[in-house]
């Protein structure tokens, strides 16, 4: 007798979708030290969304690489929610203004319900002020945080 579950896990993309958001990371970090993330979830515990992407950061463990250039771009689906979240070492680099503007893009896309697109431009517009900031340099990189995308509750 097999355990079934009541509900199945809601699908906000489809293969293709995920499929095209992993290469656009694949593509940015190729030409950069820096590593993105994307972490979607249905509904936002209770939190502010940057609150919330910075507990996601932690716990994906985002804050332990090397140059500490990592950026978490987080999605709460059903709460219309997102937030980005960079490590120091980028932050300092870039400035909230890029962060804002990157996020008013992102809302543009969603609102336009080209949530994947958005989310696609979005990486390369980080991808490309990572190389600008940390340029990849193949005798010390290495892939510190998987490409996939992080899916929540």
């Amino acid at each position: 007798m097999g355990i079934f579950p009541f509900f199945k896990k809601k699908e906000f993309f489809s293969a293709k979708e995920k499929e095209q958001i992993v290469e656009a990371i694949r593509i940015a970090e190729k030409e950069t030290s820096g590593e993105i993330r994307v972490y979607i979830e249905s509904k936002n515990p209770l939190v502010s969304p940057l609150e919330r992407s910075k507990e996601i950061f932690v716990q994906l463990k985002m804050h332990e690489t090397a140059q500490r250039n990592a950026v978490l771009i987080y999605i709460a689906m059903e709460h219309h929610e997102l937030a980005l979240f960079a490590d120091e070492g980028v932050y300092e680099k870039v400035g909230k203004e890029f962060w804002e503007h990157a996020v008013k893009e992102m809302i543009q896309h969603f609102k336009g319900n080209r949530i994947s697109h958005g989310i696609e431009q979005c990486i390369k517009k980080i991808g490309h002020t990572l190389k600008e900031k940390f340029p990849y340099d193949a005798s010390t990189d290495t892939n510190e945080l998987p490409d996939d995308i992080v899916f929540g509750d």
